[in-house]
């Protein structure tokens, strides 16, 4: 038996849509201070491999799926019943990465970069072509975010790739802080579930875009860093 079966949670349907009558959704207990390296294979290896996966963030928990596979990311839009005109958050390991996914980045990307990651801020930046028009939504765009919690940085780093983080809720329906209320809210519309215990703040990320050049930042979003402190941030210099 591999060595996650015993943390399959049993969900049933009677008339899913999704993968028929019965779905087993995997329920991956991984330790939140000290995450498992096992563990944290299987989860990057199921997300190479274009399954999606709830997974905790330093937020909400989150829906991780490789944001190259085309097939995964029209699964998280469905799973959400998102709008496809609404582009997809990515949480990545470092500024380094940031160079790979995005077009030259300003210097306040890397002023704000300095301060405040990893942590609950996202920052929206001009997209590189090596980015799905999917996933920008046709925007040109990228949020990009690297977090704080141990178990999604240590997934982003084994999978070897950006993973996707929009919340794992319905559009429209509460945020999940825990693995419970996102089983109990997609139910079988998702089939792995990373439990990493609750969430460590119950507050979005701040969202910051650096997207426009006139404009040079506008606070699009206030999370768990105050616009005011952005605001006083950039005052100073």
């Amino acid at each position: 038996m591999p060595y996650y079966d015993k943390f399959h949670v049993l969900i049933t349907s009677s008339n899913s849509k999704w993968e028929g009558s019965a779905v087993r959704a995997e329920i991956v207990k991984i330790n939140c201070d000290n995450p498992e390296a096992s563990l944290v294979k299987y989860a990057a290896d199921q997300i190479r491999a274009g399954e999606v996966l709830g997974m905790p963030t330093d937020t909400f928990y989150g829906l991780a799926a490789d944001p190259f596979n085309l097939r995964a990311v029209d699964r998280v839009y469905d799973i959400k019943t998102r709008s496809r005109h609404k582009p997809l958050s990515l949480l990545i390991e470092n500024v380094d990465h940031a160079e790979e996914l995005a077009k030259p980045l300003p210097e306040e990307f890397y002023a704000l970069t300095r301060k405040y990651w990893p942590g609950p801020l996202t920052i929206i930046v001009r997209a590189g072509s090596r980015l799905p028009l999917k996933v920008t939504a046709n925007t040109g765009n990228v949020a990009l975010r690297v977090p704080s919690a141990k178990i999604p940085l240590a997934v982003v780093t084994a999978a070897a790739i950006p993973i996707t983080a929009t919340s794992a809720n319905l559009s429209g329906a509460s945020e999940c802080t825990s693995a419970d209320q996102v089983r109990d809210q997609l139910q079988e519309r998702i089939n792995i579930i990373v439990d990493g215990g609750p969430s460590p703040r119950d507050i979005a990320s701040t969202i910051v875009d650096l997207s426009d050049e006139v404009a040079r930042w506008r606070v699009i979003r206030e999370g768990a860093i105050p616009a005011e402190e952005i605001s006083r941030f950039f005052a100073q210099g």
